[in-house]
């Protein structure tokens, strides 16, 4: 075991078009910790959040070279988690919430 808390696991909601479409669905996606594995998610997000996740899907967000005038960089890449709740739960920090 890495030694992460759940706090750490869990870095912050991903705010886009494409993850509230999922919420109607019980998918919730986060952003997460670069060393973070599946069952450490399912853990911090039933811990913190107090509903039972039946699925959890990782992603890698491939780092993206940007340009803006001369200066040349990269964007960081990150990793994400799509996570299936049970199906009447919800979390409560992604309700009320318009895109």
């Amino acid at each position: 075991m890495s030694g992460l808390t759940n706090e750490q696991i869990l870095l912050s909601p991903v705010v886009s078009e494409k993850s509230y479409a999922g919420i109607a669905d019980g998918r919730y996606t986060f952003k997460v910790h670069q060393d973070a594995h599946r069952t450490q998610v399912r853990q911090a997000v039933e811990d913190l959040f107090g509903v039972h996740v039946e699925r959890v899907n990782m992603v890698k967000v491939q780092a993206k070279p940007k340009r803006r005038g001369l200066f040349k960089g990269v964007r960081p890449g990150w990793k994400k988690a799509i996570v299936q709740v049970r199906e009447g739960e919800t979390i409560e920090i992604f309700e009320g919430a318009q895109v």
